[in-house]
């Protein structure tokens, strides 16, 4: 008779336990499954956040999307200025070690039910975080934003506006499918010729997002006004139909319109000189023309004078022509040009003396005044005829006195008028002379004898002349 064999699959007491003891592992493993498995080593962090709302410990902690460990606790955190943040501890696989120190954090969501995980965004700095390190408050960035801070902004006036718009594009894109279509076949050329439009939109200095934000500014501005901008879209439209009758013609110019634009491309460089000169002559013509209000009723006035002298010049033009014929026979004549000659002559010989008189009647008005004081001179009379007027005069006494025969000129001797004052050969203005008119104007040196040209300039200011006495003002003297 043979034994029976002793085996662990005979006894039942050894399977069940066993049976047991996997179960409970199986359990244990399944409920830390979220904490990670034990006997795992972990690198283990602290991270602040400003706010741990919806966060709970268990969450996962990504990189890139891929699960790297879990929030193993979150507590509070109050600083010195009353301020509360959150404290939250991670364990991290040992792959992720070492964290860069310039490595950011930021809280997402995972479903739109509320579900959160923390995403580590590693920096590339060399230094790194050690076991137990804390990644500080200031690298929580950027601030996550809810789902329900998303669904809030549509609120009932935002959901009927967008309503509203999706009616209205709809209209504007119904029957329209040909010209979309067209549209769409021609975008890629346009888009090719509208890279380096773009390029120049991005570059700083072209000042994209202050233009941006001021186009904002004037949307808001416009915002109170949409319905008057609508109804001005509606009083477009009856504007087109009118313009629908002339639309050939503005087919025309449209068409026109590239040459002329690339003959102005040619011209407006060779254009441009001669604009900047006449900027230039219209800023020097400036005071010229602020001048003309001023002359603007003399010069018509003389427009108006001399309009009918013109009428008159085609008379006048048809006579100088015998004249001009006339003059140039005196021309040729033989002796006309002998006397001339002559008369060239003549003047060459005058022209000196005439030079040096001229001055005493053009500057000094001697010759005027001369047949003047002739004039006032006899213009006393009676029936009888007229006579000279002469005024008589004591002479001072004294040597050498003028009443008297003298041996040299008076010079005082008993009398304080008995001083001679002779000029005869006054300054009239003429060349090489003293710029005056010294005849009747000399001073009388009280005291003093002068003979010649008394000192000092006396000016070329005469009777008759602007600034002069008048004859009633000389009398009285």
């Amino acid at each position: 008779m043979r034994r029976g064999v002793n085996t662990l699959a005979a006894s039942p007491t050894m399977i069940g336990a066993l049976t047991v003891m996997v179960t409970i592992v199986a359990v244990f493993l399944a409920y830390n499954a979220n904490s990670g498995l034990p006997f795992v080593p972990t690198y283990r962090i602290s991270v602040e956040l400003p706010n741990a709302d919806l966060l709970v410990p268990t969450n996962e902690v990504r990189i890139g999307g891929v699960r790297v460990g879990t929030i193993e606790t979150i507590e509070p955190e109050h600083d010195g200025d009353g301020n509360v943040s959150a404290r939250l501890d991670l364990k991290l696989d040992r792959d992720v070690e070492p964290l860069p120190v310039d490595s950011t954090v930021v809280v997402r969501a995972r479903s739109a039910l509320g579900l959160k995980y923390l995403e580590i965004v590693k920096g590339n700095s060399s230094q790194s975080f050690s076991e137990g390190s804390t990644i500080p408050i200031a690298q929580a960035t950027p601030e996550p934003v809810e789902i329900d801070e998303v669904l809030s902004t549509f609120d009932a006036p935002t959901r009927a506006a967008i309503q509203k718009n999706l009616v209205e594009f709809g209209n504007a894109l119904a029957g329209r499918g040909p010209a979309l279509n067209e549209a769409l076949g021609t975008l890629p050329s346009v888009l090719k010729r509208l890279e380096p439009v773009t390029a120049n939109l991005a570059a700083p200095n072209t000042g994209l997002a202050r233009f941006v934000r001021a186009l904002a500014a004037s949307a808001a501005e416009v915002a109170p006004v949409a319905e008057t901008q609508a109804r001005l879209f509606v009083s477009l439209d009856t504007t087109f139909s009118a313009l629908a009758e002339v639309a050939p013609s503005i087919q025309e110019t449209i068409s026109e319109s590239p040459p002329t634009l690339d003959a102005g491309t040619r011209a407006l460089p060779v254009v441009r000189p001669f604009l900047a000169h006449s900027a230039t002559l219209f800023t020097e013509l400036e005071p010229g023309v602020r001048a003309l209000a001023d002359t603007a009723p003399v010069l018509t006035s003389a427009v108006q004078t001399g309009t009918p002298a013109l009428r008159a010049s085609p008379a006048l033009n048809r006579a100088l022509a015998s004249t001009a014929e006339a003059l140039e026979r005196f021309n040729d004549d033989t002796g006309a040009r002998n006397g001339l000659s002559r008369l060239n002559q003549t003047l060459n010989v005058l022209g000196p003396t005439v030079r040096f008189i001229t001055p005493a009647q053009t500057v000094c008005n001697y010759a005027t005044l001369l047949f003047r004081n002739l004039a006032s001179s006899v213009a006393q009379g009676s029936n009888g005829g007229r006579w000279q007027r002469i005024t008589v005069f004591e002479p001072p006494v004294g040597p050498n006195s003028e009443g008297s025969f003298a041996a040299a000129p008076a010079n005082g001797g008993g009398d304080t008028e008995n001083f001679l004052h002779y000029n005869p050969y006054p300054n009239p203005a003429a060349p090489g002379q003293t710029r005056e008119c010294e005849a009747g104007n000399e001073p009388y040196a009280v005291g003093r004898q002068v003979i010649g040209n008394p000192p000092g300039n006396q000016g070329t200011v005469t009777s008759g002349q602007p600034g002069a006495a008048s004859d009633t003002e000389e009398d009285e003297e």
